[in-house]
């Protein structure tokens, strides 16, 4: 029972790190931006609901509020039936072009993409990239690897006179060159052989768990992995690309969820966040800052989303108004989002209900590969 507390506590204070450094960031980039374009911030607020804490400072309320499943900047002149003087109205939020409003409203998920960059870059300039060796765990029966005499413990270190050093090298060279013969070098022991290899038309697991066509050897990797260091530059070119394969995957998510390509049981709301973020812990900190960030892009990406009530609602109202010359009627607007909110509580229900059917077994999550 104590170490069932102990282990609650610690996933709910990581959750609460975790969650509480993304709303700020993400808040913090329209209040910035809003500020950066002479808007009048009224609240910035973390948290919903009655406050907790807070004080004011200017023109702004600074607070944290009683609910922490998110937060807003709530700016003069945003609400429609806002009183607004004269006087105050060059500093409204309505009363701005449309691109200075869309540019407030993107500062948010854009801070969230600049969170995870930055978190990227430092990580693997201090503590480098882990890359999966060539080592070959397993032969799969009848393959071209095992016709051509490849074992366990092998080692690949060269296709077709190019050196190969990492899993995602050997990978990607049999890719493609498709169904083409390949000279594979590879080290057994002190022995190096040079062997012929043509790859098949075979099926493997997607990051997503589908089956997919692709040219194979017949190999699996290893769990062997070296650590590769890099330079600060090099770190930040890898982190733009980590923080892009991140994103094109939340991206394919959401498009599988849509075309019911992938089933909603794989959703998870704040208890699975809260979950991970505690196994994270459990591994050490390097661990839970790699996953605030990984967590930072999906959020980033949720608020893109063109649902009203979302980020990407309001840009795609903007973007509407941009091509008609003129705002939309207030009415439509309202319905919109009451829509937008509609489709949200329903996803939160999903999600919900989802993380609450993982807990029923009475046993420790566990994330997947």
């Amino acid at each position: 029972m104590i170490l069932d507390i102990a282990y609650y506590a610690r996933m709910m204070s990581s959750f609460i790190v975790v969650l509480g450094v993304l709303i700020f960031v993400h808040e913090l980039g329209h209040f910035l931006v809003a500020k950066w374009m002479h808007v009048t911030v009224l609240r910035f607020s973390l948290g919903f609901g009655p406050k907790l804490w807070g004080f004011t400072r200017g023109d702004t309320e600074y607070r944290i509020s009683w609910i922490p499943l998110g937060g807003y900047v709530k700016m003069l002149g945003e609400d429609s039936e806002e009183d607004v003087t004269p006087e105050q109205m060059e500093r409204s939020f309505s009363s701005q072009r449309v691109g200075k409003r869309m540019a407030i409203v993107m500062a948010g998920p854009l801070s969230n993409f600049v969170l995870a960059i930055v978190i990227f870059t430092l990580l693997f300039a201090f503590s480098g990239i882990r890359e999966i060796t060539t080592d070959i765990a397993s032969v799969t029966q009848g393959s071209p690897a095992e016709k051509a005499g490849l074992k366990a413990g092998d080692k690949v270190i060269a296709i077709d006179g190019k050196p190969i050093s990492t899993w995602y090298e050997l990978s990607e060279t049999v890719e493609a060159r498709g169904e083409h013969p390949l000279l594979i070098r590879i080290q057994r022991g002190t022995e190096t052989l040079d062997v012929a290899i043509t790859p098949y038309m075979g099926e493997k697991e997607s990051e997503l768990k589908e089956k997919i066509k692709t040219p194979l050897i017949g190999v699996v990797a290893s769990s062997n992995y070296f650590i590769k260091k890099i330079n600060p530059l090099e770190a930040g070119y890898y982190s733009l690309l980590q923080t892009w394969h991140l994103t094109k995957f939340s991206i394919t998510v959401v498009i599988k969820l849509i075309q019911r390509a992938l089933p909603f049981n794989v959703l998870g709301g704040p208890i699975l966040i809260a979950q991970m973020a505690g196994q994270q812990a459990e591994k050490g900190l390097l661990e839970l800052i790699n996953f605030i960030a990984l967590i930072s892009v999906n959020l980033a990406v949720l608020n893109l989303l063109p649902i009203p009530i979302l980020d990407g609602g309001h840009i795609m109202f903007f973007l509407v108004e941009a091509v008609l010359g003129r705002p939309l009627g207030v009415k439509k607007i309202e319905m919109a989002q009451k829509v937008g909110m509609l489709l949200l509580l329903v996803l939160m229900a999903f999600v919900f209900y989802n993380d609450i059917m993982r807990l029923l077994p009475g046993q420790k999550p566990q994330l997947s590969p």
